[in-house]
């Protein structure tokens, strides 16, 4: 790992692919012009193809989603939070064109630049989920009218160890619950109900703010082309393998999941 030149600060980011990887790696360039001495915590299939980025630590990481990635990116949060007390997420598309500067927090918190009432999020852009995250808040005895839906491309995670573990956990029984029932994206609901669970407070600090006037989304997935049936065929058995064996290991905990 690189010399930690800012102790309590990095930023993360997952990269899944040699596509995402490159994205990453130039994401890399940008930070150690615009944020030296901070180190980017990568997770990815291939952490040799980071060994010139001097201010990168990258760790190996292979995909866990039943069908896509979105979720992986809590495997690299939970690296980063074990190290860094104050853990800016960035999606690998994403490109620096300002300096950053003065990045902190004295309290614990989920940082976010776009957060807004989950069941407004979801009413708009995805209401067949409603019934799922309605049941998955109950199980969670939280109040879903109280929960927010918070924005995946940029967020951050400022909390102690402790706090920032139990949120990572709890991120996980979301995701999993919510991908054993067919809902494998919007992230942003999890983040958002696994801080509501362990009492962190979601803020809208100008530190991220500014972080977000110097970045440019690329947004990279919106851009790709539709792969051909024999392209697709190898992913679909993936899927449902992992589907399986992710049912199985449910059942030890059948109340959760299933009930």
């Amino acid at each position: 790992m690189p010399e930690l030149l800012s102790p309590d600060f990095c930023f993360c980011t997952l990269a899944l692919r040699a596509k995402y990887r490159q994205l990453a790696r130039q994401l890399a360039v940008d930070l150690e012009q615009y944020a030296p001495g901070v180190i980017l915590v990568v997770g990815t299939d291939r952490p040799q193809d980071f060994s010139n980025c001097r201010n990168v630590w990258a760790f190996q990481l292979k995909s866990r989603g039943l069908l896509h990635c979105y979720h992986d990116k809590r495997f690299v949060l939970d690296q980063a939070r074990s190290r860094f007390r104050t853990v800016v997420q960035l999606d690998a598309d994403t490109r620096m064109i300002g300096q950053i500067s003065d990045i902190a927090s004295a309290r614990s918190t989920l940082a976010a630049v776009h957060v807004e009432p989950l069941l407004l999020h979801v009413q708009r852009y995805s209401p067949e989920r409603l019934p799922h995250l309605r049941k998955l808040a109950e199980k969670l005895e939280i109040d879903l009218a109280q929960v927010s839906f918070v924005g995946e491309a940029l967020f951050a995670l400022v909390a102690e160890t402790a706090q920032s573990k139990a949120f990572i956990e709890q991120w996980d029984w979301i995701a999993r619950y919510l991908e054993l029932h067919g809902i494998h994206a919007g992230e942003g609901n999890a983040i958002g109900l696994a801080a509501a669970k362990v009492g962190l407070e979601i803020t809208q600090p100008d530190w991220l703010a500014h972080i977000n006037d110097d970045r440019r989304h690329l947004d990279f997935s919106e851009s790709q082309v539709e792969p051909t049936f024999w392209q697709e065929l190898p992913r679909r058995l993936r899927y449902h393998l992992r589907l399986t064996r992710a049912r199985i290991n449910a059942i030890r905990h059948f109340d959760f999941f299933y009930r």
